[in-house]
């Protein structure tokens, strides 16, 4: 079978599969055999869809960091940058919550040294960063950095995911807490702000409910080369 007629829906299950393995199991676990049993398909079908496990684990971390992207970029965009900013907190947990075996090959997993992946992580980095801008633009945020701003905030965000997923806060702790305790601990956001997180609970609750990390260092990369070219004008 040439790549070219390969079944789409195989390559979806494969990374599925994948994905749950090394979330369970640990990276140890992903071997074509044990890969092609978990989705009842022969061992050529990896070879056919990625050419090998490298590459099937770079289309893994691909895939993660492209839903999302889509999720995030799917929030609707208000006049209220710092409600835009809660929605946009509580979609990013949400998609944790629904998909944590992705989530964990994002961000829990060594990551891979492939510029393919590097690059849709910082693509799917850039909703954050251009959120925070609109909130200091606005007038709602001191003046900042918003690479540095969305970093802090993104931190928090994955602390409190990482501890739904440990089981040691539930859905309703994350949802109130997410981004107006990120808000409040950078120290950047007046009462005006607070209010518009705290006031988010509709848009929040509309949005359906779940039933070395990789990207902290792409998003670091990404973060520090454009430091660079800030601070040098290059490209």
């Amino acid at each position: 079978m040439s790549p070219k007629q390969a079944d789409p829906g195989v390559r979806v299950a494969l990374m599925e599969a994948g994905a749950r393995l090394v979330a369970q199991e640990g990276i140890e676990a992903l071997t074509i055999r044990r890969l092609a049993a978990e989705v009842g398909a022969s061992t050529m079908a990896i070879y056919t869809h990625f050419g090998g496990m490298e590459e099937l684990r770079a289309e893994m971390q691909k895939e993660a960091f492209g839903r999302l992207n889509a999720k995030v970029r799917a929030v609707r965009q208000t006049a209220d940058p710092v409600s835009d900013l809660t929605a946009m907190g509580w979609m990013y947990c949400t998609n944790a919550l629904a998909e944590p075996h992705f989530y964990r090959i994002m961000f829990m997993e060594e990551p891979i040294d492939d510029p393919s992946v590097v690059s849709v992580s910082v693509t799917s980095f850039q909703p954050l960063v251009e959120t925070v801008q609109r909130c200091i633009d606005a007038g709602r945020f001191e003046s900042g950095d918003a690479w540095d701003v969305a970093t802090q905030m993104w931190s928090m965000s994955h602390g409190f995911v990482t501890l739904r997923l440990a089981g040691l806060m539930t859905d309703e702790v994350v949802m109130q807490s997410l981004i107006g305790a990120a808000i409040r601990a950078t120290g950047l956001g007046a009462r005006s702000s607070e209010r518009s997180a705290g006031c988010n609970a509709k848009r929040r609750s509309s949005s359906p409910r779940p039933c070395r990390p990789a990207a902290i260092s792409t998003w670091t990369e990404a973060e520090n080369r454009s430091t660079h070219t800030r601070a040098t004008g290059e490209l």
